[in-house]
């Protein structure tokens, strides 16, 4: 034996088959709310570019508008994977489970 013991109290389990935790999940990362609005101010002063005579970067613009879209899809995915429900994605969206896994969902 090497002389030390382990503290089962301060160890984690093991993970069982159902991923999911039985207790709320608390953000890990709590920027999200600055760092999303950073990307609000950016995307409105980008319009704002546009709105004064840039009518090149229209196009850039509605390219960004489907970048949102796959970075999403990309986001449910990732959730999903991480062991959140269909019904918990949509309750954050105000959305059905249905619609969710529809948009999200399948075979996608």
């Amino acid at each position: 034996m090497n002389g030390f013991s382990v503290n089962f109290a301060l160890t984690p389990s093991t993970p069982s088959s159902d991923r999911r935790p039985s207790q709320p999940r608390r953000r890990d990362v709590v920027e999200n709310d600055e760092y999303a609005a950073f990307v609000r101010r950016i995307i409105r002063a980008f319009a704002r570019r546009v709105a004064t005579g840039d009518v090149e970067a229209l196009s850039d613009m509605v390219a960004l508008s489907s970048q949102l879209d796959e970075s999403i899809g990309d986001a449910v995915k990732g959730l999903r994977s991480h062991g959140y429900s269909w019904a918990e994605i949509a309750d954050r969206l105000g959305i059905s489970r249905q619609a969710a896994h529809q948009r999200w969902g399948g075979d996608k």
